[in-house]
This record gives C-alpha cells, structure tokens and sequence, in this order.
C-alpha cells in the first residue's frame, strides 16, 4: 500500500498545477487520472479549440487576402489537416504535463480512483485494483457537459463539444444549442468553413453573462457573416430522422422547425461528482457542485475540492488558482484565497471577447454611482493598421474614488488586452492611474488608456 502527503485526483489544469505546487513544498505528492494528463481543457477544451480557431482566422485572412493588396484565385482547404493539428498540438502539451510530473517527482497512477476512507483512494486499472493512502485529497475530476432529458448525445447527429473537435468533415447544417462561450467558438469556427449556423439561446442575449453592449456587438458581427440567431428561444424536441435532425423551437409560444445535419449541445457543464465516494465519506454536495470554503476545504477537512467540479465560473485559470490554494493549505500554509472578484472570461470567437469585474448592470444595481468609458477601435491607429478596428473597450468606474469596477472589451486580440485590467483591478488602481501611465503607441492597448480617459471626459482620439 502506497503512502503518500497529499493524493490529487484528477490530472486537469487544476489537478496538475496543486500537485506541482505541493510538490515545490516538499510534499510526497500521487496524482491520479484514467486519461492523459491535462483534463479537458488541455485535451479536449481550451487548447484544442483555440487551434481550431486560428485556423478559422487564418483561412478569413484568405478568403479576405484582397484588402491587403494579395489576390489568392485558388486555395484548398484540407479539414482533415485542421483537425489534426488541433490534436498534434493537445498531444505535445499532455506531454509536457508528464514530464513535470517526473520534473518534480510525483507520482503518476493510470487509473479511475475512488475515495474509500479520507486518507484513502482506491485506483482500479486493467481490472487490477490499488490502494493509495495520503494525509490529504485534492479532488480535481472536473466537468461533463451537460444533458437536458430528449436532448441527448449519440455522437453523431447530436453532438457535444468533444465530437465538434474531431469531425470529419463540415456539416452543411448545424444547430448549436446554447449560445455561451463554447456555442459561440464553435458557431465562429464552422461559419468560416461554410456551415449554415443556427445559434438558439434561451436568455435574452448571445453570451449573456456579458455585458450587453459586448453581446450585441458580438451579434451584430455573428449575422453580418451570415450566422442566424435565436433568442429567447427554447428547444423543446429534437427529432432524428435517417438523413437530418429536426431540432423544434419556441418562442413567445409560437413553434418553429429547423433542419440540420447536426446538432451541437452547448448549454453548459456539471461536477464530476459521482462514483468517487463522496456519499461514503460525507462530503457536502449542492447542486452537482462540491461544497467548499475559501482555502478550498471540502466539509471533510483533509479533503479538498478545485475546479469545475467545485462550481462556477467553470474555467481552466480559476480551477489552476484554486489549485495554488488548495496545495499551500494542504501542506500546511495560509495562502490568500482566490479573489473571484477578479476573474477575467475569455470568449475566443473573432471578435474576441474578455471581460472582468462587474457589468453595467450590475454595477447600477448594487448601488455604485458610475462612470462609463468607452474606446472604440475605429479610432486606433494600430486597429486600422491591421485592417481589424471592430469592437471597443469598456471601462466601468466608482464615481467616489475612482475604483475600477468592470472592464468588457470586444475585437482583435481582446483576451490579451485583459490582463492589465486584471493587474490594475488586484492593486486598486483608479481611473487616473490607468489613464495617465503611458502606453506605447501604435497599439491596441492604447484603447485601455482612452477608454480610462474618456470616462471623466478626457479622451483625445474620439
């Protein structure tokens, strides 16, 4: 029987990051996953899609080589050639996963792992049974997509986000179900390769956790390129026949049919919290999410909960900082919690989207007096250098002290641009500490300082 300091089951971004983290601490550290190490977000997530998704640019900048001076009369497109790029890159990084692990010597079970007791974890492979004893569990499992009843997968004519990374070839007709992030990356991507894209969403709005000036411009670009969108909008059946998908829609009460090849369900996860022992040892659940406190403790002390499979925001960045805390409280540290105030969401489609803080919204509605800034890229130089000034920045501030309260930038490169905010946003900067530092010129950046101006009234390029 193995002994170990601290067990990690699950080897997703969370996972792997807590077991490196410990490990760098001095801890005798097991990490134990039935797949490749990397999670879903590595192998079947974040990193896929996003090579998936240049070469979705890569192939607009063809179809729209004209406006740079270059005429391309002739190009294939070898989808098959996508796709496994897309996994070559997926495969190198789980890789290099393993070889941190032998880096900082932890040691890697193959296997499906269940919590027998609070210090142990059974770990079935081929059969063959093992048990793994440590003073503390890191429960990284993750997330599954997730199932609405008469909307389920067969892998074929409905689908979820892991048979859209690997399909043979383009539909001609695609239903996507769910238009958050990953309905909307892969509305982006199978648009350009010349899918006819239904995208249904039942709130209000296209990614409706952001703010609505994001949305519709996010929207308003969608049905330029020819996506058709739904809001509001509720599947109630989805028919299969031989050669087609009917996917039966309503709104307002009124019923509507549309036609597919394939349907992509996109309405969301769940917490890998079944057949892992939970129920045997005690371990509080709420709404398939593991119940944990700031230093990522579960009900059961020694035992700790990172990433999806402990709740929302369901992201591969949030589950690797929870995984920093739950390694340093485990071996022993009083690490500062997770600052969920703080989280920047990405959305990859083009344009991109990225965004933290609060809303407009939501800012009004907790009270704050604000002042909105707003850049937009048709007025920076670099923008319109690169041929690309879609979209803006949107600053949200405290009238009172000037605290940034929210950032939500739409267009080219957004999800880079974030990280300054997210930087300004942990030390407290005010609106003239962002207005007045000096960013260099040309660059979309730029937009973050004139976005900060223009919110007291102050911006110079518009």
């Amino acid at each position: 029987m193995a002994k170990f300091d601290i067990a990690v089951l699950g080897g997703g971004p969370g996972g792997y990051v807590a077991a490196i983290r410990a490990a760098q601490l001095g801890k005798k550290i097991v990490i134990i996953d039935e797949g490749n190490l990397g999670g879903v977000c590595l192998n079947w997530g974040c990193i896929p899609t996003k090579a998936l998704l240049k070469n979705a640019e890569v192939l607009h900048s063809v179809k729209n080589s004209k406006k740079f001076g270059i005429t391309i009369p002739e190009y294939e497109v070898d989808f098959g050639k996508t796709v496994k790029r897309s996994r070559d890159v997926s495969q190198r990084l789980s890789k290099g996963i393993e070889f941190l692990m032998k880096k900082n010597k932890i040691t890697h079970i193959i296997g499906q792992g269940r919590i027998k007791l609070a210090n142990a974890i059974e770990v079935i492979h081929d059969k063959k049974k093992e048990l793994v004893n440590a003073d503390k569990i890191i429960i990284a499992t993750g997330a599954r997509p997730k199932i609405f009843p008469g909307m389920e997968p067969d892998g074929k004519q409905v689908i979820t986000s892991k048979e859209a990374m690997i399909l043979k070839e383009p539909p001609q007709r695609m239903v996507i179900i769910g238009a958050g992030a990953i309905g909307v990356e892969f509305a982006y991507f199978y648009n350009e390769y010349g899918s006819q894209i239904h995208l249904i969403e039942m709130m209000p709005n296209i990614l409706p956790v952001e703010d609505m000036d994001i949305s519709k411009e996010v929207e308003k670009s969608f049905k330029k390129s020819g996506i058709k969108i739904y809001k509001e909008t509720k599947v109630t059946k989805i028919e299969k026949l031989k050669t087609k998908v009917k996917v039966h829609a309503e709104k307002d009460g009124s019923s509507q049919v549309i036609d597919a090849d394939i349907v992509l369900n996109a309405v969301g996860v769940t917490g890998n919290i079944e057949n892992i022992g939970l129920e045997a040892i005690g371990v509080v659940t709420d709404r398939g999410s593991i119940t944990i406190n700031e230093f990522n403790q579960t009900s059961v002390p020694n035992i700790y909960a990172i990433g999806d499979v402990s709740g929302p925001p369901w992201l591969a960045h949030v589950a690797s900082a929870q995984g920093h805390v739950a390694a340093e409280h485990a071996s022993g540290h009083t690490p500062t919690p997770v600052d969920y105030t703080n989280i920047p969401g990405c959305t990859y489609c083009q344009p991109q989207v990225a965004s933290l803080g609060f809303t407009e919204a939501v800012a009004k509605e907790k009270g704050y007096e604000i002042k909105v800034g707003r850049f937009d890229f048709r007025s920076s130089g670099k923008a319109l250098a690169t041929g690309d000034s879609t979209g803006f920045v949107k600053i949200i501030f405290d009238v009172q002290y000037g605290e940034l309260l929210g950032c939500h930038i739409v267009g080219s490169e957004a999800t880079e641009l974030i990280a300054e905010l997210g930087v300004a946003k942990a030390l407290e900067s005010t609106w003239q500490e962002i207005a007045l530092t000096v960013h260099a010129h040309p660059t979309l950046s730029e937009a973050v300082m004139e976005a900060a101006l223009d919110a007291f009234g102050q911006s110079v390029h518009q």
